[in-house]
């Protein structure tokens, strides 16, 4: 099997059953910084092998458990 066939099936159907789940179940949170600190923070999430999201979620749940 090739990558491409590996490679989940994209639709419409599967557009709208993600976009269904997404309104039910997740809840936007917008964010801005300043271009420098954005570029901190993603050289900050690159050196940990992280996505920006998931360095900040990451960030903010260990916040949250140490009860700052």
């Amino acid at each position: 099997m090739t990558e491409e066939q590996k490679k989940p099936q994209y639709n419409e159907s599967r557009k709208q059953s993600m976009m269904q789940y997404a309104k039910k179940n997740l809840k936007r949170i917008p964010l801005d910084v300043q271009l420098s600190e954005y570029e901190r923070i993603k050289a900050a999430a690159g050196a940990v092998g992280e996505p920006v999201n998931t360095y900040i979620k990451t960030a903010i749940s260990r916040r949250m458990e140490s009860g700052e």
